[in-house]
């Protein structure tokens, strides 16, 4: 139970807290305004100025809910705390503006962006003030249960989003560890080859030892093959987290074999030099297999899906397009996607996915053949 509280208690706060930004100065603006407009037109409030002006006081405290949720929460609950007592002292039942549900915010960003101290501190803030407010009221069950149900909604859905986005961000962090781990074992694949090469080379070197031109010759590509496994190493080191057991790399033979008679019908087109870098191929494959995969699986009547491998200068294209209708987000940010645009990235290059103008969904990819071995 103590390590529980604990945990909690240490929580750090979440990531992307900031402010005040400008576009709260304008709510805030467009609050007091609606605020003013509200105390001048309703009839049951007694202290219509007061109630106005205090409300217009306390609105600032959003623009600090993010990045200083407990001070907002405590500075908030005090003031209302303490106009709620001036009207139990005048002998008048509480009472507020509608406007000032907009304070709800200030709970919700405590679960939101707070610490876990912020969270802890906050909630007994929000019960004490509120127990205060309420027992001040004609029907402090009534008012207390109210207040359970508008601060403890507002305190939930600030910890489910967090959750949810802090859920998503360790997902995402899976899916780019994944392809980092996968494109580390494609580099094994460009090392072995350099390495194959310098070998060969110190073979012939070794078996003509008196061939000066020749062992030259080998001299200098060995020293060229040392430089670019030195190079894949270093990236080796940066990236690789994979385990022993690993398959070879699939490449340009395996995408041809994405064809399939279907249905849908699946045809390949692939214009590229064959002596593309391993690691290009390998991605080339992958992306392509993602977007055939993805287009079977939601792409509705579809009738055929065509994957198409190109040259642009000194960057390889693959464009996967189907006939059908979308059933996915017009976004394409599932995970698969995400993690082929993540491997994209690490290669220098960049993916995109939607909706094709000519009918049906394309995703296309481009990754540069300049700095890849």
């Amino acid at each position: 139970m103590q390590s529980m509280i604990g945990a909690a208690w240490s929580r750090p706060r979440a990531a992307g807290a900031d402010g005040p930004k400008p576009r709260d100065a304008v709510v805030i603006t467009a609050l007091a305004a609606v605020s003013i407009v509200e105390g001048a037109t309703r009839p049951d409030l007694v202290w219509p100025t007061a109630t106005t002006l205090v409300t217009i006081a306390i609105l600032p405290v959003l623009l600090w809910r993010r990045t200083r949720p407990l001070a907002a929460v405590v500075a908030m609950m005090c003031s209302t705390s303490a106009f709620a007592l001036a009207h139990a002292f005048a002998g008048i039942e509480p009472n507020a503006l509608i406007t000032s549900f907009a304070f709800l915010a200030v709970p919700y960003a405590v679960f939101r962006w707070g610490s876990g101290r912020d969270r802890i501190a906050g909630a007994a803030v929000v019960a004490t003030g509120l127990l205060f407010s309420s027992s001040l009221g004609s029907d402090p069950i009534a008012d207390t249960a109210a207040g359970i149900v508008f601060m403890g909604g507002a305190c939930l859905i600030g910890a489910l989003r967090r959750e949810r986005r802090e859920s998503r961000a360790r997902r995402l962090e899976t899916v780019r560890s994944r392809e980092r781990e996968a494109l580390a074992r494609d580099l094994h694949d460009t090392v072995a080859h350099h390495v194959s090469a310098i070998v060969i080379r110190a073979q012939v070197a070794g078996g003509h030892p008196h061939d000066v031109p020749l062992v030259t010759e080998s001299l200098g590509v060995i020293e060229r093959e040392a430089q670019a496994v030195l190079a894949d190493m270093r990236t080796l080191v940066r990236a690789l987290r994979a385990p022993a057991d690993y398959a070879p790399s699939a490449g340009i033979e395996e995408l041809a074999r994405l064809a399939d008679a279907g249905p849908p019908r699946v045809t390949v087109r692939i214009d590229v030099p064959d002596e593309l870098p391993v690691v290009v191929a390998s991605t080339l494959f992958r992306i392509a297999q993602e977007g055939v995969t993805n287009a079977r699986r939601h792409a509705r009547a579809a009738t055929e899906i065509g994957v198409s491998v190109t040259m642009e200068a000194d960057t390889a294209c693959v464009v996967v397009r189907d006939d059908g209708a979308p059933a996915y987000p017009a976004s394409g940010d599932g995970h698969g996607l995400q993690g082929m645009s993540e491997r994209a990235a690490l290669l220098g290059g960049d993916l995109a996915a939607g909706p094709d103008p000519a009918g049906g969904w394309k995703l296309r990819a481009a990754l540069p053949l300049k700095g890849t071995a």
